[in-house]
């Protein structure tokens, strides 16, 4: 693939040495960009590898799918699709850690991560979709995404560098008949 060429999206099924230093360094390169994604600054790529591997382990017993974007130079993005949901809650999945490493941004990525999710919980048998944010660019992607804003919660959790955000909840049906292709 040539510089010029989008990044291809991928379901992995198994996340090996490669795919698990490539999510770290996303990861890392997000949290220090400032994104509340659950980790705090400095992030250490220890805790980084260790996370994907708990990552890893759902992705093998079938409880998450994931989704890497990649580039000539390797993973530039990736979104999680948490399957495994509590019994009176079958058709649901959450989306979780929707990550574009910042050299990618504005490039359709987030965008296709968000097509390809939607069309993998079709497949899985997921007919609704969850997600939070702490992020104005996010949220303006999940909005012109068709995703419906349900609310905000002041002082949910703590940026990177420290200091309270508020976190936005959105939700989206993908039912069958509502087929947008990647």
């Amino acid at each position: 693939m040539d510089s010029d060429d989008p990044p291809s999206i991928r379901r992995a099924l198994h996340l090996g040495d490669a795919e698990l230093q490539g999510l770290a360094d996303v990861l890392m390169d997000c949290v220090a960009g400032g994104a509340s994604i659950g980790f705090m600054q400095p992030l250490s790529r220890q805790t980084a590898l260790a996370f994907w591997g708990e990552v890893a382990q759902g992705v093998a017993a079938g409880r998450r799918a994931i989704l890497l974007a990649e580039d000539d130079a390797g993973v530039v993005g990736t979104v999680q699709l948490i399957l495994a949901q509590p019994e009176n809650q079958p058709h649901r999945a959450d989306l979780s850690k929707m990550l574009v490493h910042r050299r990618a941004r504005r490039q359709g990525v987030g965008a296709a991560l968000m097509r390809h999710a939607e069309v993998l919980a079709r497949e899985c048998g997921k007919t609704l979709l969850v997600l939070d944010t702490a992020s104005d660019a996010a949220e303006r992607l999940y909005a012109r995404a068709g995703w419906v804003r349900v609310g905000e919660v002041p002082g949910y959790a703590l940026l990177p560098g420290g200091g309270l955000c508020a976190t936005i909840f959105y939700y989206r049906q993908v039912a069958p008949g509502d087929e947008r292709r990647p």
